[in-house]
């Protein structure tokens, strides 16, 4: 009896973590709030929150971005205020190169966005479930994902690159890479081809997202959430989006 105690402790807390999380800031019903730039998010302002105004929230931070005028965020601040919890608009599939981080991408802070990283913006299981606690259980009101330009993951893909686990992963592109037509050189050579297959492999991974996670897709036909893709270019800093 007593080896189940750790087992039930652990059931217990995170029953009380969905629970807070289903409930706005003090436990009972949801006002929502305005939402401002550099705002700490919390579960009355996630809640004045739509699909659509997610996107466009999405759409001036890039703009901030581009034009170097981040919103001023006190850190310190926004740590402490999350501590307790978190309430995230966005939820953000994008490719673990360095330089499309999508908080930075986005200009937003601490307790802002869900963000899943992996070469080439694909996903698993383990990252759709990851999508659907972001948008079932947490409010997440739309799921971008995120490609780059001049993406190392697809061009490895597109010249046959074979390398350990890489191998397995940039396998998953081929798919992308059969349906696109660009005509030239089917290898990273080839700017427009590369760029071609990356665009699809954006779509392919809402296409994905949409045939493999059920909940994602009964939400989304229900007005819950979006699910959009978004392409950033690595030379001048813009979003441009599905």
């Amino acid at each position: 009896m007593h080896k189940l105690k750790p087992v039930i402790a652990g059931f217990f807390a995170l029953g009380l973590v969905t629970s807070a999380l289903a409930s706005d800031d003090h436990g009972g019903p949801v006002t929502a709030k305005p939402y401002k730039p550099g705002i700490t998010m919390t579960k009355s302002v996630q809640a004045g929150i739509t699909p659509d105004s997610a996107i466009d929230i999405l759409k001036s931070g890039n703009k901030r971005f581009i034009n170097a005028k981040p919103v001023a965020r006190n850190i310190k601040q926004n740590v402490s205020q999350t501590a307790l919890g978190q309430y995230p608009f966005a939820s953000v599939v994008a490719c673990i190169d360095s330089r499309s981080a999508p908080e930075l991408v986005f200009d937003q802070g601490i307790g802002d966005l869900f963000v899943a990283r992996v070469a080439g913006n694909t996903v698993n299981e383990d990252i759709l479930g990851s999508l659907e606690y972001a948008a079932k259980v947490a409010g997440s009101r739309v799921i971008v994902v995120l490609g780059h330009t001049g993406c190392g993951a697809i061009k490895g893909a597109c010249d046959g690159v074979k390398l350990g686990n890489l191998t397995g992963l940039l396998d998953k592109f081929q798919p992308s890479i059969s349906k696109v037509k660009t005509d030239g050189e089917r290898n990273s050579k080839n700017h427009k081809f590369v760029h071609d297959v990356t665009e699809m492999n954006i779509d392919d991974t809402i296409k994905t997202i949409r045939e493999k996670s059920l909940v994602l897709k009964e939400m989304e036909a229900a007005g819950q959430i979006k699910i959009v893709g978004a392409l950033y270019d690595t030379a001048n800093g813009k979003v441009s989006w599905h």
